[in-house]
């Protein structure tokens, strides 16, 4: 699987036709800086044509490993260009206001829905767009704004989490930028039913009765007859709306699909509107750990989801993903900080209270790969005796 370039000092991004022989071609430019499998020098034109005939435009070389005969260390083909690397409290801030952002327009759409109005898609491509950007500049920041729950907000939070993970997994599958912006939209709009569900039952703090669950289950007739009025709809979103609740043994609703009758991204958005809906806090539940919420997702295999994408899902995600809550071999709890270019049991840590000791401690980052403590396991915030909120 291709992976995000780290660091890019010395990577400047060249147009394939400007490429020489003797050029280190580190990435290529798709959704952002991807590596590829086999970096290395270019050796002969065949490798240049291979790139062209692929559909690859841009490229990113590694100036230093080149060799000095293509004459790029003296004289660049083209400008380097920067890429911006913000820290971590102005990716957030910044993954803030895009959340502020998309919560307003789904409350908006909503209300407007509920008055019997059309949806208008076009405002939720560019919010859909500015997902995506978010997340091939800082991912992390993201999960870690989607780490803080409210369970009074669910609705508006589960539809922007379930749009930003899509992405995120849809990335990780290194599907097409188009593809993601669908995945996206679909997101945002994939319990758009739930505006005719009677609130009493929507927020109902218990299990439901039978009767209840299939007026709830209703949900999704009424998507079908909102998404009739939103002609311009693309495909991939309306699977991602309409699938989520199949089941791959045809048991799930509302239409009983079965096998291949369920898309690509109707079998994605079923693995992460589960995901979702297990690690949030609702007001009948708290959340759940990733940990174990993966568990969940794999017992439903393969009858309900699909065993090979819950596994990649797993690896997208990552056993301890950034944002969520740890206990430490010492006692200690931290917040997974940072987790890029590691294996999962070596994550850097923001370490703020000891459950040994029952009190906070200073803060302090802790490197896993650099220290003799280990995860002894994740966690849920419900679990804790203090809210971890102010430290994200």
């Amino acid at each position: 699987m291709n992976d995000r370039v780290g660091d890019t000092t010395d990577l400047i991004k060249l147009a394939v036709p400007h490429l020489r022989l003797g050029m280190f071609v580190q990435a290529i430019d798709s959704q952002g800086l991807v590596n590829i499998t086999n970096p290395g020098q270019i050796k002969n034109r065949e490798t240049i044509n291979k790139l062209s005939k692929n559909g690859i435009k841009y490229v990113w070389v590694d100036v230093e490993r080149s060799a000095e005969s293509c004459g790029l260390s003296k004289k660049p083909i083209k400008p380097e260009v920067k890429v911006k690397k913000l820290s971590r409290e102005q990716s957030q801030d910044k993954a803030k206001r895009l959340m502020a952002e998309a919560k307003g327009l789904v409350q908006k759409v909503l209300s407007e829905t509920f008055e019997g109005k059309a949806i208008e898609v076009a405002p939720f491509e560019d919010l859909a767009e500015n997902m995506i950007e978010s997340v091939m500049l800082d991912d992390d920041a993201f999960k870690c704004i989607s780490a803080l729950r409210s369970k009074d907000a669910y609705l508006l939070e589960h539809s922007i989490n379930v749009a930003f993970l899509l992405v995120t997994f849809g990335k990780y599958l290194s599907l097409k930028r188009d593809v993601l912006k669908h995945l996206a939209v679909g997101g945002i709009l994939h319990d758009i039913g739930k505006v005719k569900v009677d609130n009493k039952i929507l927020h109902k703090p218990g299990r439901l009765t039978p009767e209840e669950f299939e007026h709830m289950k209703l949900h999704q007739v009424y998507a079908k007859e909102i998404l009739t009025e939103t002609p311009d709809l693309p495909q991939i979103s309306r699977d991602v709306c309409l699938m989520h609740h199949e089941k791959l043994d045809g048991k799930g609703y509302p239409n009983g699909l079965k096998g291949e009758q369920l898309s690509l991204h109707g079998r994605m958005s079923c693995i992460v509107d589960i995901f979702d809906a297990l690690t949030a806090t609702r007001c009948y539940k708290e959340a759940m750990s990733p940990a174990a919420a993966f568990k969940i997702l794999l017992s439903l295999t393969p009858f309900h989801l699909d065993e090979k994408l819950v596994y990649e899902f797993i690896r997208c995600v990552g056993v301890y993903p950034v944002g969520s809550l740890v206990q430490l071999s010492d006692g200690r709890i931290g917040i997974v900080w940072d987790a890029k270019g590691r294996d999962a049991l070596h994550p850097i840590l923001k370490c703020f209270y000891s459950i040994k000791h029952k009190r906070y401690t200073e803060v302090t980052m802790v490197d896993l790969l650099k220290s003799d403590v280990n995860i002894e396991r994740g966690i849920s915030p419900s679990s804790l005796e203090v809210d971890p909120t102010p430290f994200y």
